[in-house]
């Protein structure tokens, strides 16, 4: 058992997958602070928009869709902060043994 925890923590394993589990138990509630606060508020900023995620650029038959871009940006830099700052606030990035 003692070299399986070793394996785990020298891996780094233990780090991983509290970031995956974190990222996947807060995604809704970033999706929906996005799409219901930040989105609109972006949008009443940028006026003439009624909806950032449907916001769009029309080039030739080509239709850019940099809103819907723009939101999954803001989702993933969200989902990042509260990771990082997750981790960093329950000590688990301490879990971890370095390498010699």
């Amino acid at each position: 058992m003692k070299g399986f925890l070793d394996f785990i923590r020298e891996q780094g394993v233990v780090g991983l997958a509290v970031g995956f589990i974190l990222g996947g138990a807060v995604s809704k509630l970033v999706a929906s602070l996005v799409a219901d606060i930040i989105s609109p508020l972006l949008a009443l900023a940028l006026k003439n928009i009624e909806n950032l995620q449907g916001a769009y650029l029309q080039l030739g038959a080509a239709k850019i869709m940099w809103g819907s871009f723009l939101n999954v940006f803001i989702d993933f830099i969200v989902i990042a902060f509260v990771v990082y700052f997750g981790v960093k606030l329950l000590k688990f990035d301490k879990l971890d043994k370095k390498k010699a």
